[in-house]
């Protein structure tokens, strides 16, 4: 495991998160209004507005920004019409990479993924080629050290499907989607804080990436965040640090 620990590996992506906090607002002001025009304004009747709202929060995204996103999701403020995309293709050494888009020109978005793949060596694929390698749900990651027995107790009784322990004493607790923030809060309640918690599309198996390759692979995926139609980035591949 030296090298990929699981616990290193999501803690640098956390890192290289915060790092882009920035140019999150506007990509978490597009995911709320999107979500407010799919299932209403009111967070507690809409879980994922409540996700996206919690998300915006935790990079400390202004209050006033996102009430403005709400309302252009409800139509009381006048907004762009967003169109959700995914696309999907193949990294460095046949890891599998998810792309999630929202924009207003599909055009150029679908130009500017494909640009990215060519350019730092990945390939572009059909839609559903990667897509069964992959689970939506809900990660909490616990550091080493966390009581595994009790975590689990916890875990469990909160409505969790799973709890996983890592070779490097991480432990993560696996949610449904639309379940995670419940489970999260009872866990918080129950004395568990996680150090990492998301919704994401967890790969069911990963690749290992090292030295050239894993730089490599960084700097796709680097360009495929930097564009401003992409929302989120999933891939299969786990490079060393």
């Amino acid at each position: 495991m030296a090298g990929h620990s699981k616990w290193a590996n999501i803690q640098h992506r956390k890192g290289r998160q915060d790092e882009k906090r920035g140019a999150a607002f506007s990509k978490l002001a597009k995911e709320i209004t999107v979500a407010a025009k799919m299932g209403g304004g009111d967070p507690g009747f809409n879980p994922r507005l409540r996700l996206a709202v919690d998300k915006a929060k935790g990079v400390n995204m202004p209050k006033d920004k996102i009430d403005n996103a709400i309302k252009k999701g409800t139509g009381e403020l006048e907004g762009v019409s967003y169109e959700e995309i995914r696309y999907e293709g193949y990294g460095i050494g046949g890891s599998a990479i998810m792309v999630d888009c929202l924009t207003d020109n599909k055009t150029r978005t679908v130009a500017d993924v494909r640009h990215a793949f060519s350019k730092y060596g990945g390939n572009m694929g059909t839609d559903g080629c990667v897509a069964f390698q992959f689970k939506h749900c809900g990660q909490l990651l616990f550091a080493p050290g966390t009581s595994e027995d009790a975590l689990m107790e916890a875990a469990l009784e909160a409505g969790a499907e799973d709890v996983v322990p890592n070779e490097d004493g991480s432990i993560e607790v696996i949610t449904g989607p639309w379940e995670f923030t419940a489970v999260k809060e009872a866990l918080e309640k129950a004395g568990f804080t996680a150090e990492f918690g998301e919704v994401t599309m967890k790969p069911e198996n990963v690749i290992e990436l090292s030295g050239d390759e894993a730089a490599r692979m960084q700097r796709l995926l680097d360009a495929l965040e930097g564009l401003d139609d992409v929302q989120e980035v999933y891939t299969s591949a786990e490079m060393d640090e």
